[in-house]
């Protein structure tokens, strides 16, 4: 019988695992209005916040970002914005045969109190050993370093899949090899002009990444 190597999959959530696009730009363009700077309009104004580190593009833009998370609090205390988020199921099935045998968890921008409940409406939270989302840092890298040290396996047996440019240039920036997804945030010529590690158009193809 032939030996699992064990990997670690590090997981983006929005726009990799759920599809939550509509949802976070009403979000963010709500609480960018209400600190007083809405330059946020366009779905794709939203989206081109992501081409590097979020957070990094808000401060930017001279966003305050304790401003930007009371806003952020704020609305989620107003709107049950949850209940528009969808998983992509096609997804579902695979993180089932992964976390079997290689380490699962999740890195976003996102925080990781959003992320938790939104996983557990769709009951696929057992997946992951842990979740760090904005709470954690508001840079990937820093979350990407964290586990690797963590869990100490390779960058060569370290992927990171993600659905944005910025995604791509932080899990490079970690060292880690990176997966770009393209039923995502951006669109599949963006993210092979950030030249991932990996391009798939199919959460199926995660398999063969996983058995290599």
């Amino acid at each position: 019988m032939q030996t699992v190597t064990s990997k670690l999959f590090l997981f983006d959530f929005d726009g990799v695992l759920v599809d939550s696009l509509d949802v976070y730009h009403q979000a963010v363009a709500w609480c960018l209005e209400r600190i007083g700077m809405p330059f946020v309009k366009t779905q794709e104004e939203y989206v081109a916040l992501f081409e590097d580190n979020f957070y990094a593009a808000l401060v930017a833009k001279g966003v305050d970002l304790d401003a930007f998370s009371r806003a952020l609090g704020e609305y989620a205390g107003r709107v049950d914005y949850y209940r528009d988020v969808k998983p992509f199921a096609a997804v579902l099935p695979v993180l089932a045969d992964l976390c079997r045998d290689h380490v699962l968890a999740i890195i976003s921008s996102n925080s990781a109190q959003a992320i938790g409940k939104i996983m557990a409406r769709f009951h696929y939270n057992g997946c992951f050993r842990d979740i760090l989302g904005s709470e954690f840092h508001w840079s990937k890298k820093a979350k990407i370093e964290h586990l690797v040290a963590k869990y100490g396996l390779a960058p060569a047996d370290t992927f990171y899949v993600g659905d944005t440019t910025g995604d791509i240039r932080e899990g490079r920036a970690a060292g880690v090899r990176t997966v770009a997804v393209a039923w995502g945030w951006h669109t599949r010529d963006a993210l092979a002009a950030a030249e991932p590690d990996f391009l798939i158009a199919a959460p199926e193809e995660l398999r063969a990444l996983a058995a290599a």
